[in-house]
């Protein structure tokens, strides 16, 4: 009985052998896949990174604001910041790309003063590229 029920619903020996190929062709284009994406995004990691930070800001007058930060990247690069200030609202009310020129300091401050069309809350670090 046990033996037409197997034939009558596919489970035969061959079966069984096809269902372990198809499973470990499945695993191993999985492990393939999965090591191929750690390695991909490991060597993307080896571009040199840039971080900035906002440290202070002044207000002016109605129309400036003084806005100072910390840049760390790689010595040796140059690199670009743009600088923001905002409004109450906040609405971009002023705005400067700053060309930083490559040094051998890995950490460097930096103090903007932006012009704005009304008066400004606050001021800070748009973001920063290697130029």
């Amino acid at each position: 009985m046990s033996s037409n029920l197997d034939d009558r619903y596919g489970r035969t020996p061959g079966t069984r052998l096809r269902d372990r190929r198809v499973l470990w062709i499945t695993a191993s284009v999985f492990a393939l896949i999965l090591t191929a994406w750690v390695v991909w995004a490991g060597l993307d990691g080896s571009a040199p990174s840039i971080e900035a930070r906002d440290t202070r800001h002044q207000i002016i007058d109605d129309n400036s604001i003084s806005v100072t930060f910390e840049v760390s990247l790689p010595t040796g690069n140059a690199s670009s910041c743009a600088v923001q200030a905002l409004n109450e609202s906040f609405t971009v009310v002023g705005w400067k790309v700053i060309d930083l020129p490559a040094s051998d300091e890995y950490t460097r401050s930096f103090t903007e003063v932006l012009h704005t069309t009304e008066l400004s809350n606050t001021g800070l670090i748009y973001r920063c590229w290697l130029t």
